[in-house]
């Protein structure tokens, strides 16, 4: 008889999650963590490409005198590179790469005093984020 190896519930979850994106295909995404922009601002950038094609949303990023745009244009070219490394043998051009998804969260905060009347300390947050991006093909939605 065989006898079937019992296996670690976090063992099968990995597995699970690794079989959903090997038939996911198409999208990649990157994560840009502990970005030291508040998520407001950084908010203001990111619904400037959100859906847009990759070469428009490049050109935005680009000319946008935001200091955060310069970090979602770096982001942006990270996730091209991920689909590229991805799909292989498939061109960027021919694909219509759009920007499907672009999230921000807040992320941790440094808490400083800054000196105040009468002795006291007012407490500033310096605030961080984290942004997720996701860069799919159109003809990968159109064929599905």
């Amino acid at each position: 008889m065989e006898a079937t190896k019992k296996l670690k519930k976090s063992v099968l979850i990995r597995q699970r999650k690794e079989q959903e994106k090997a038939q996911q295909g198409g999208a990649s995404d990157a994560k840009l963590l502990n970005c030291p922009t508040s998520p407001r601002k950084m908010r203001l950038v990111v619904d400037l490409i959100r859906g847009e094609r990759v070469e428009n949303a490049l050109y935005i990023l680009k000319h946008s005198s935001k200091e955060a745009a310069a970090r979602v244009e770096k982001l942006l070219l990270s996730a091209i590179k991920n689909w590229e490394a991805k799909n292989e043998g498939k061109s960027v051009e021919d694909s219509e790469l759009y920007v499907k998804e672009v999230s921000v969260g807040g992320g941790r905060q440094l808490k400083r005093l800054r000196p105040a009347p009468q002795g006291r300390g007012y407490r500033v947050r310096k605030r961080s984020n984290h942004v997720t991006l996701v860069v799919d093909s159109k003809l990968n939605v159109e064929q599905n």
